[in-house]
């Protein structure tokens, strides 16, 4: 109990500011709502269905995009760990495409397939995709040569290697990688639905925001932060179940 007081204090004292500030007009609560107002925005708007509706085209947007993102990026990071023709011919364009801001990547998307749920998808993917590759290419690159040979000398295929001891090597990496992405996906979509859709989480947040509806908009920013932990907590709790199993 002492420990859960200690770890979650920061978080007690955020929220008691939050409420306290505006009410004493430290700061205008035009700008800063109070953390009650907002909460029963939050009520208002998950009891009329607007949080759920727009919440589960948001997950889906997001789950869609990270699963595409998960499956050809751990592939092709592993691939490139183990066939040094592949990491030649890759390895430059992603030096070259990593330092670009990845919100400049929603214009794109825009252009290239309209506004509707595949710009976000495809926004989503171009933008987990390189953590991902680089997690599963590290971890793989990172496996034991002895191992390998180990492997091979009980007669196992090229395939069987790559599977079973070069793709499990990975693993360790490949999840930090797609942690990273989790959360990446979440700031990408947010910003992408702020500019171009017509519902979601980031179009609430614009929608509200632009009609002055202040305390409506920062319930819905809490709603995709709260999103955002529940599922990188999640995600640990899988990670270190997956590795558990695998030790």
């Amino acid at each position: 109990m002492r420990h859960a007081i200690v770890h979650y204090s920061p978080l007690l004292i955020v929220a008691l500011l939050w409420e306290i500030t505006p009410r004493l007009g430290i700061v205008s609560a035009n700008i800063l709502p109070p953390l009650s107002a907002v909460a029963i925005s939050w009520a208002q708007l998950l009891g009329e269905g607007e949080l759920v509706s727009n919440g589960l085209a948001s997950l889906t947007r997001a789950g869609a995009g990270l699963a595409f993102a998960i499956l050809f990026g751990g592939t092709l990071g592993i691939l490139m760990a183990w066939w040094r023709p592949l990491n030649a011919t890759v390895g430059p364009l992603v030096h070259i495409f990593y330092p670009v801001p990845k919100s400049a990547l929603i214009p794109v998307t825009a252009i290239w397939l309209g506004f509707g749920d595949a710009s976000k998808i495809l926004l989503v993917f171009m933008g987990c995709l390189l953590p991902v590759m680089l997690g599963a290419f590290n971890g793989a690159r990172s496996t034991e040569s002895a191992l390998v040979w180990s492997a091979r000398s009980m007669g196992a295929s090229k395939f069987g290697v790559l599977r079973d001891v070069v793709a499990q090597s990975a693993l360790p990496e490949l999840l930090n990688g797609i942690r990273t992405a989790l959360a990446l996906s979440f700031v990408l979509l947010v910003a992408g639905e702020l500019i171009s859709a017509s519902n979601g989480l980031g179009y609430l947040i614009g929608l509200y925001g632009s009609a002055g509806a202040n305390d409506a908009m920062y319930a819905v920013i809490v709603s995709v932060a709260a999103l955002g932990f529940l599922f990188d907590r999640l995600f640990q709790t899988f990670s270190k179940r997956v590795l558990a199993w695998q030790q």
